[in-house]
């Protein structure tokens, strides 16, 4: 009898060994902000910045802030404070775009919610590797950067993926009034986008 239990004592050790064996646990896994490539807000401060690789502003309404949508989670920013702002996404038929509303860092609003839209807009052919946001004297300036990776260019998008993409993004930043934004220019590394 005795022997019978050490055999059902021992077995009960190796099951639970071996089931905890299976059971490994990977950080990133639960982690969905550490697999999903999304924005990484970069800290919007004058101070930090050095002034060689900003275009020369005289504004302290301005915000620029460089981004990169495809940021390691090590170089990600936390922020603790979010707000709620609208963003517009095109409707499946490219006919009219439908608000919602989305949390994004309090420090860099419009940053931000460019990002959550550029999320969207990455595809298997087509990818942005980064964005700028410049805001002064009321006008924006969505400055993009297309994937070295991309296999399409601006110019190659069809009216639909273009009303999504520019579409959202202008329309986002002139509707919520608590930015002041008037105009919304669109730039590729510095220079227009001509469509």
């Amino acid at each position: 009898m005795k022997s019978r239990k050490k055999y059902v004592v021992l077995f009960m050790i190796v099951a639970m060994v071996a089931s905890l064996s299976r059971c490994s646990f990977d950080p990133t896994s639960g982690d969905l902000e550490s697999t999903t490539p999304t924005p990484s807000p970069t800290t919007n401060s004058e101070k930090f910045t050095p002034a060689a690789q900003r275009p020369s502003e005289s504004s302290s309404s301005s915000q620029e802030t460089p981004t990169q949508n495809k940021a390691s989670s090590s170089s990600r920013a936390v922020t603790k404070k979010t707000i709620n702002v609208t963003l517009f996404t095109s409707d499946t038929q490219c006919q009219e775009l439908i608000p919602q509303q989305v949390s994004v860092p309090a420090a860099e609003p419009v940053t931000g919610v460019v990002g959550k839209i550029i999320e969207q807009r990455d595809s298997a052919d087509f990818s942005l590797s980064g964005y700028r946001v410049i805001v002064k004297d009321g006008v924006a300036t969505v400055d993009l950067r297309i994937s070295p990776n991309s296999h399409r260019q601006f110019t190659s998008l069809s009216s639909c993926e273009q009303f999504a993409l520019f579409g959202s993004l202008r329309k986002t930043l002139l509707s919520n009034s608590q930015w002041k934004i008037k105009e919304v220019r669109f730039t590729e590394r510095g220079e227009k986008i001509v469509l």
